[in-house]
């Protein structure tokens, strides 16, 4: 990263460059335009028994990983399957059929703490 300059003070301007800008980028995840950028939304992949094939190709998820996730969740047949959907973390989940679905209007609001 610093080229040919091999000096500690190169690697101290660069250590010192790369800890203000991950502080600088945590402060202004705290502000919730700027997390709702780098976050992603959530990605429904399977919605009443079916794959969502565009979907899961878009969010490079193949079927052998959603099968996994519905045995983790005890669900064995993708008939069973009311609803999948990949998180923002990475994660799959899973509501079954058996579900009732209550659909809220509320707004999620993320609150930092401060420190």
């Amino acid at each position: 990263m610093t080229g040919p300059d091999t000096s500690l003070t190169g690697g101290l301007v660069l250590t010192a460059a790369l800890v203000g800008t991950n502080y600088i980028i945590g402060r202004l995840d705290r502000l919730p335009r700027f997390h709702r950028l780098f976050t992603p939304a959530p990605a429904v992949i399977v919605r009443n028994g079916v794959y969502l094939s565009d979907v899961m190709k878009a969010e490079g998820v193949d079927q052998e990983e959603v099968e996994m996730s519905m045995r983790e969740h005890g669900i064995t047949d993708l008939k069973e399957v009311q609803l999948a959907v990949l998180e923002p973390d990475g994660t799959i989940s899973i509501v079954p059929t058996t579900v009732v679905m209550t659909r809220t209007k509320h707004r999620i609001r993320y609150h930092h703490r401060a420190g």
